[in-house]
């Protein structure tokens, strides 16, 4: 199944690629909540979080778990918040946020930043993995 993050990964659209590993890939959301909110996916384009593989659901979470590490490390912030909703996207994908307080995880109140800043921020965490 061809999805928007398949094309992302494929590199048929082009994104502030975070890191990537033989099963996962992590890039920044153009659409973000706060600075440096990321979305980590797995290759595989399965729609849901749980209908992955056991083996495909633990290597997105040890993923998204060394992104969330580096991310924190990048971006000044009280924590890295996590949310699996899946909505938008049939692709399985793991929102990491780096927040304040709880409205930041809301997704009601988003942000932009120029591309510069985008790639910045990218490059940024990537150095930090």
């Amino acid at each position: 199944m061809e999805t928007l993050f398949t094309k992302i990964i494929s590199g048929e659209i082009p994104s502030y690629k975070v890191a990537e590993n033989a099963h996962c890939f992590a890039f920044l959301d153009i659409h973000p909540n706060t600075k440096g909110h990321v979305l980590c996916v797995p290759k595989t384009p399965i729609d849901k979080l749980f209908d992955l593989s056991e083996k495909d659901y633990h290597s997105l979470m040890d993923f998204s778990r060394k992104v969330a590490k580096a991310l924190y490390k990048a971006i000044p912030c009280e924590r890295i918040g996590m949310s699996v909703v899946g909505l938008e996207v049939p692709h399985a994908h793991v929102h990491l946020i780096p927040i304040q307080r709880m409205e930041d995880m809301t997704f009601q109140k988003k942000t932009s930043f120029s591309a510069e800043e985008m790639q910045a921020t990218a490059d940024l965490i990537a150095q930090h993995l």
